[in-house]
């Protein structure tokens, strides 16, 4: 229990103090700012050389940019180490969660990673990095220093984010893709889904620790933030931008993980739930990458559907700026029994999940009890909790197995 508190208090510092002390000074000079704005299109930086070429695997750097003018890094791993391409190679796209981006498929050693697994299985793996994310905070015309680079929500990635990554990934292999979420990665996909979209594009779609109803969400932490109100206490300050990653306090855990006897998976714990497949070196390897920014207003967003239990667009509160935005006083729902029926889904999510909750997944299944009964794959590990799913030793045998055979069926 102690060692819980502890853990509680190290990372409510991490989020919230860097966020108390400025917006981006504290991370980048202005030389920095248009340094990192270009790193998406760099074949010297970036993820594919910090990651994946360094395990001997090749890699292509790309950038498309969203309707509305984001500027997204996107990363391709054509084959793997014997670099044959080929054949006609089946793509996959994967989608990364909350605080998170693309690295998230490569922090496991390159036998248990999901992206090695799949091209060394012979397909063609797309690795997507959201706005707002290290090697995403390109724009048309806005620099992430201004305020407008961070109006907005999640809502704006099942808009944009996602059909510009599916469209390029689509148009440059010619065929249909499968797409892996996880976390917020299975939120803004099902809502794609449940509007018809992208679908055509679609030969099946992974969601591991699937969000949709969050209002059971017992992560103490997450919780605690929505109930008082702190995204919105960040907004009214000024603060657009929720940036938890703070040079010093990085570099302050890394040196307590790596002192003898710290077992630092317990830093997740009072956020995720208890993993029960995580190597404590591998919170070192997340902390020299993770966690990433995002919008303050993705974070109300989330914080609205904590409270309220829906899963609908973001609440203006006033009515007259959600008739504005919507046309209704209220914000429209995303109805997950929309979704098309005969779509292939492969669910799985675990029961010590504080963030993907069990009773939560089950409302999500019961919106889908009308699904076609073999289009639809659901997997539940008692013991994985949120974080298990993308850095578990045990996910390759547990889950990326499965999800291939799955894979494999369509």
């Amino acid at each position: 229990m102690k060692m819980a508190n502890i853990s509680t208090s190290i990372i409510v510092v991490v989020l919230f103090w860097g966020l108390a002390v400025g917006t981006r000074t504290k991370l980048f000079t202005d030389e920095d700012r248009v340094a990192v704005s270009a790193l998406a299109s760099s074949d010297t930086d970036g993820i594919c050389a910090s990651m994946v070429l360094a395990q001997g695997y090749p890699c292509e750097e790309h950038t498309v940019t969203t309707e509305d003018g984001y500027v997204l890094s996107m990363q391709r791993i054509p084959a793997g180490k014997s670099r044959e391409t080929s054949g006609n190679k089946i793509p996959v796209l994967l989608q990364h969660g909350l605080l998170m981006d693309g690295i998230t498929w490569l922090l496991l050693p390159p036998d248990q990673a999901l992206a090695f697994l799949l091209v060394d299985n012979g397909y063609e793996v797309w690795i997507a990095n959201t706005r707002g994310t290290q090697y995403s905070l390109g724009h048309t015309s806005l620099t992430p220093d201004d305020p407008a680079f961070w109006e907005w929500s999640w809502d704006e990635l099942v808009a944009y984010d996602l059909p510009a990554t599916y469209q390029y990934v689509y148009n440059q292999a010619g065929q249909k893709i499968h797409y892996v979420g996880h976390s917020l990665g299975t939120l803004i996909a099902l809502g794609a889904f449940s509007k018809d979209q992208l679908v055509n594009m679609l030969r099946s779609a992974v969601l591991l620790s699937p969000i949709a109803h969050v209002g059971q969400m017992t992560s103490p932490l997450a919780r605690a933030a929505a109930e008082n109100y702190l995204a919105e206490a960040l907004y009214e300050a000024g603060y657009r931008e929720f940036n938890p990653r703070l040079e010093a306090i990085v570099k302050f855990l890394n040196a307590s993980c790596a002192k003898s006897g710290v077992d630092c998976t317990n830093l997740l714990t009072s956020f995720t739930g208890q993993n029960c497949c995580l190597n404590p070196s591998i919170v070192q390897v997340f902390l020299a990458h993770e966690p990433q920014a995002s919008a303050t207003k993705n974070m109300i967003h989330i914080s609205q559907m904590i409270r309220d239990g829906k899963v609908a667009m973001f609440d203006y509160i006033d009515k007259d700026e959600n008739q504005k935005h919507y046309g209704q006083d209220i914000p429209p729902e995303y109805k997950m029994a929309s979704i098309p029926h005969d779509l292939p889904l492969f669910l799985s999510y675990g029961g010590a999940d504080a963030l993907s909750d069990v009773q939560d997944v089950k409302l999500l299944l019961n919106s889908l009890k009308d699904h076609d009964g073999d289009k639809l794959v659901v997997q539940y590990r008692d013991d994985y909790a949120h974080a298990d799913f993308v850095m578990g030793e045990t996910a390759k045998k547990d889950v990326y197995d499965p999800l291939l055979a799955f894979f494999r069926l369509q």
